[in-house]
């Protein structure tokens, strides 16, 4: 299954004008752990899915209380500045959509 098929919430936004946060959120507890155990998700997994070095993955938490991922990983230009193609982060969840949980 793909990951939009798994999660309830799958979305992105701004972390202050150089970061953009990852928010994916489950509803069915089975199916965050589905998408945990897959090690399918790691910082290391994000950078390259993103294609940013690892170091650009800030923050990376895991939150089975809430049966949420958190990632935070830094932008390639500010927001708001020239070459800025998505001012509020809203849109940089696309890649994260389209990945294979098995």
């Amino acid at each position: 299954m793909k990951l939009f098929e798994l999660a309830h919430v799958l979305r992105s936004k701004n972390s202050g004008p150089f970061a953009v946060t990852l928010d994916i959120l489950f509803d069915d507890p089975k199916a965050y752990e589905r998408v945990v155990g897959s090690g399918r998700i790691t910082p290391a997994s994000v950078a390259a899915l993103y294609g940013v070095p690892l170091e650009a993955i800030t923050d990376f938490a895991l939150y089975p209380p809430g049966l949420g991922i958190k990632i935070t990983l830094l932008r390639g230009v500010s927001s708001g500045t020239v070459g800025d193609r998505d001012v509020y982060g809203a849109q940089q969840h696309a890649p994260l959509m389209e990945l294979e949980i098995p």
